[in-house]
């Protein structure tokens, strides 16, 4: 897992056994606060990864402390919902999309293992257009729906140069993205991908939540 809500450099892993999630949120209902999902470690994955990743001058740092951020665990207990499935949760040390890129070529080899790599985090981000008081259907401001649809066919058309250079390429990047981090995670998935040599990929879930964009992809 690739979350964004995990940045750490240099590139460090989470816990290998199964410890307390985090609940990197403030002021949401107590419900929130007692969600558990206590998937099992992955310490052969971490060895696997550490491998991949490790060179002169660029070690993988251990924390072993670390439980899953909300950027995890959230989207596993709906496509898990058992937590029968060991995770290992990597930081992202920098928002740079090609040095992301980069990393994602590099774990490539753990998707012929059997392993997903899942980049979690929001096709469009503005907290500015978040507003609970109004539906979570409400209309997508127009920002939000034309970044949206950039990245619908953008992807579609496997386009890695102007995915890489979304920020000058992309309309409204900035708005849709003030800060890049909910967009990054998607560059690691993208590596490996790319590295596999098969950038198909499936838009699985659209739509908007609270103006924010919620596309996701599936590569094959």
């Amino acid at each position: 897992m690739i979350s964004a809500h995990w940045e750490q450099a240099p590139l460090a892993l989470s816990a290998t056994t199964t410890v307390p999630l985090i609940y990197d949120f403030w002021g949401f209902p107590q419900r929130y606060y007692e969600v558990t999902y206590e998937a099992p470690g992955a310490p052969a994955l971490a060895a696997d990864v550490t491998k991949l990743l490790s060179s002169p001058g660029a070690l993988v740092h251990n924390d072993p402390s670390r439980g899953l951020d909300h950027g995890a665990y959230v989207p596993l207990a709906e496509m898990f919902p058992h937590a029968d499935v060991p995770v290992l949760q990597m930081s992202m040390p920098t928002l740079a999309p090609q040095k992301l890129f980069e990393i994602g070529r590099r774990i490539a080899p753990l998707r012929e293992q059997g392993t997903l790599i899942v980049g979690s985090g929001f096709t469009t981000h503005n907290l500015r257009w978040f507003n609970p008081a109004e539906g979570s259907d409400t209309p997508a401001p127009v920002a939000s729906a034309e970044f949206d649809a950039w990245a619908r066919e953008t992807m579609a058309s496997a386009d890695v140069d102007s995915l890489l250079d979304f920020l000058t390429k992309a309309p409204a990047a900035h708005e849709a993205h003030p800060r890049t981090e909910h967009f990054a995670p998607l560059f690691v998935a993208l590596g490996a991908a790319y590295e596999s040599g098969d950038l198909t990929n499936h838009s699985v879930i659209d739509g908007f939540w609270y103006g924010l964009s919620k596309r996701s992809w599936q590569f094959d």
